[in-house]
């Protein structure tokens, strides 16, 4: 069953997670979150989700509670989107029968996802051979030690790597979960869902920001007032010196406070935010992409289209494809 398959019991992509012994409670939540809940402020459920696991009882990390009445790991085979084991014990091997599943799904082209220490699953297993991933910060050293032939790219937030996707640590499961929303049924409704969440539908920056390192003598003053203020004028000429104005410092100190804050430029972000706002508009049934363009602040059809593809992989013409309103 391919990735943009449907179940044909309920007519929705399938959605299986893997719950294995000492597997980490947080990303089992974000999963079921993001995947598991009904919606009704969509008016229609995104995904078929199901847990299952290799034992009827399962003791959850640090023995925090015991796992029961979930499918057996036969329901695997059923995912269209398999979601793999993860837990803090990195160096301990994955039970061969977690494996095959993984194996199994891989070789009939379901969509592996791996949460924090759940990229050891799928290296395990043999998939991640000649790809990229990511992994938690604190085990990127072991990680390469154990796994050499993948691309390892520890200072991002998570990794698409087409069919694999990988996230780096606990919180950035939301950070992926929301990806792959977003890449299924449009920034539209993954906003939806990361309201819910009460969560930013789409963080910049990656997991340097959140390794260890001296505390400043003087924090940076919060860039959230004047990321409002942009967000409220994304359709006028702004450049990065307007925002450094509003924010009333030099160009090199913003650039040092997104740096720092958001790990990303201030033209990046900027930018990111615009074509987030095109996306919107066309899921809302804008089709004069010059107009998107003129609205969203970035000039002209052409530009929209080189940042779209970019940014998204699709041109505006295949995004509405995909997520216009007559989509689906």
């Amino acid at each position: 069953m391919s990735q943009g398959s449907s179940h044909p019991a309920t007519g929705l992509h399938r959605v299986v997670v893997i719950v294995d012994a000492n597997s980490n409670p947080f990303e089992l939540g974000c999963a079921t979150e993001v995947f598991g809940l009904r919606r009704p402020e969509l008016g229609r459920d995104l995904y078929d989700f199901r847990l299952c696991s290799p034992e009827p009882r399962t003791l959850m990390r640090d023995g925090f509670f015991t796992l029961t009445g979930v499918a057996g790991l036969e329901a695997a085979d059923a995912a269209d989107t398999l979601i793999v084991p993860n837990r803090p014990d990195v160096d301990v091997p994955r039970r061969p029968a977690v494996l095959d599943a993984v194996r199994r799904a891989h070789a009939r082209g379901a969509r592996l996802v791996g949460f924090c220490s759940g990229a050891f699953t799928l290296a395990e297993a043999g998939v991640l051979d000649g790809r990229r991933a990511t992994a938690h910060w604190q085990w990127a050293e072991s990680f390469r030690d154990r796994f050499p032939s993948v691309h390892l790219e520890p200072d991002v937030l998570f990794v698409d790597d087409g069919d694999i996707l990988t996230a780096a640590g606990s919180a950035a499961a939301l950070d992926l979960g929301l990806h792959v929303v977003r890449r299924d049924h449009g920034a539209e409704v993954a906003n939806a869902v990361s309201r819910r969440l009460v969560f930013a539908a789409h963080r910049d920056g990656g997991q340097r920001q959140f390794i260890e390192r001296p505390v400043p003598d003087v924090p940076d003053a919060s860039l959230a007032p004047l990321l409002a203020w942009v967000q409220e004028r994304l359709g006028s000429p702004l450049t990065v010196a307007d925002l450094a104005a509003r924010a009333a410092v030099s160009p090199a100190t913003l650039h040092r406070r997104f740096r720092a804050q958001l790990g990303t430029t201030p033209l990046a972000w900027l930018t990111g935010e615009r074509v987030a706002l095109a996306c919107r508009l066309i899921e809302r049934g804008e089709s004069r992409f010059e107009v998107v363009a003129r609205r969203c602040g970035l000039g002209t059809a052409a530009h929209l289209r080189a940042l779209m593809n970019r940014e998204t992989g699709l041109s505006p013409s295949a995004y509405r494809r995909r997520f216009g309103p007559a989509a689906g």
